[in-house]
């Protein structure tokens, strides 16, 4: 028999139930946001975005206009994907010199957020999807490519060249410069001298983006023992250094234009000429802020060097 008492102490009961799920949903949903962007930074999201950036544009400029949606989307997914995969693979193995660098020992597998087995195991399955994508939409010798850019920098550049030798981004560089290839590829079903050139163009970008990164870091990476040149060779020959990579840059980055014609090479070589007016400037600055800004504006001029192209390449028909 429900006693006046009972009637009165129900509702405030179920109000109080309602509320404890309310919370614990609301506690879920925060968990799994904050686990999902855990595993997208394993990703290196920004990379994707500027190698993705290489990737399309090469599409552009081997189909000399607008290839497909499709094609566009397949290609994009599977670059995504193998970039994702091998950035999870390098957190996955540099996670003990992420620990004790300043800039990330915050990172999802130093903080402890996420473990060492499910960041490996999300690298290696977003590889596989990357190699089924681009196989079934797209044609094998882009999946084979995608590939071979992904364990190049898992193997070549992750285990055996980054703690062991200064000439680790030189070499190992490399790596970034794959998705024109694979751009190419996508569209043309093989490797035209084009192709080879834009490979260069990233592989010569390099050494000087990931240079200007270590002079700001040099504190960073002495600690962690990783040989990155300024730490070897000291500021001022690493400036020097700079210099010379970049009038290499900008020497190959005027090849294409003998393709794309004399639209393309005016502003690659005004791209080029800031870079080198800004790498002299920071040389003789020799500031953590000129070092910065020569950092960002490096990422700015591989985006801006490929979509020229590209727009050329549309352009131009």
């Amino acid at each position: 028999m429900q006693t006046s008492a009972d009637i009165v102490l129900s509702p405030p009961d179920a109000l109080g139930a309602s509320g404890g799920a309310d919370r614990v949903a609301r506690a879920t949903s925060r968990h799994m946001r904050a686990t999902a962007r855990d595993y997208i930074s394993l990703a290196k999201p920004r990379i994707i975005v500027l190698l993705l950036i290489t990737e399309i544009a090469t599409m552009v400029i081997a189909a000399r206009g607008i290839p497909s949606p499709a094609l566009l989307f397949w290609a994009a997914l599977g670059g995504a994907l193998a970039s994702g995969g091998s950035g999870a693979i390098n957190c996955w193995y540099d996670r003990d010199i992420d620990r004790v660098m300043a800039r990330t020992c915050s990172r999802p597998l130093p903080s402890g957020r996420i473990l060492p087995w499910q960041a490996l195991t999300f690298g290696v399955s977003l590889i596989g999807a990357s190699v089924v994508v681009f196989s079934v939409a797209v044609n094998t010798l882009a999946a084979a490519l995608a590939l071979a850019g992904g364990l190049f920098y898992v193997f070549i550049y992750t285990m055996l060249l980054k703690r062991r030798t200064p000439l680790n981004i030189v070499i190992g560089g490399a790596a970034g410069a794959f998705p024109p290839l694979v751009g190419w590829a996508a569209v043309q079903g093989n490797i035209g001298w084009p192709a080879f050139v834009l490979f260069a163009l990233v592989f010569l970008w390099t050494p000087p983006h990931f240079w200007s990164l270590a002079l700001l870091l040099r504190r960073d990476y002495r600690n962690a023992s990783v040989p990155m040149l300024p730490g070897i060779i000291g500021t001022a020959r690493t400036h020097r250094r700079i210099l010379l990579y970049l009038v290499a840059l900008i020497g190959a980055s005027l090849l294409p234009g003998l393709m794309l014609g004399i639209g393309y090479t005016v502003g690659a070589a005004a791209l080029g000429g800031c870079y080198l007016a800004l790498a002299l400037w920071a040389r003789a600055k020799a500031t953590s802020h000129a070092a910065a800004l020569l950092f960002h504006y490096s990422l700015a001029y591989l985006a801006l060097i490929f979509v020229v192209g590209a727009v050329t390449a549309v352009v131009i028909g």
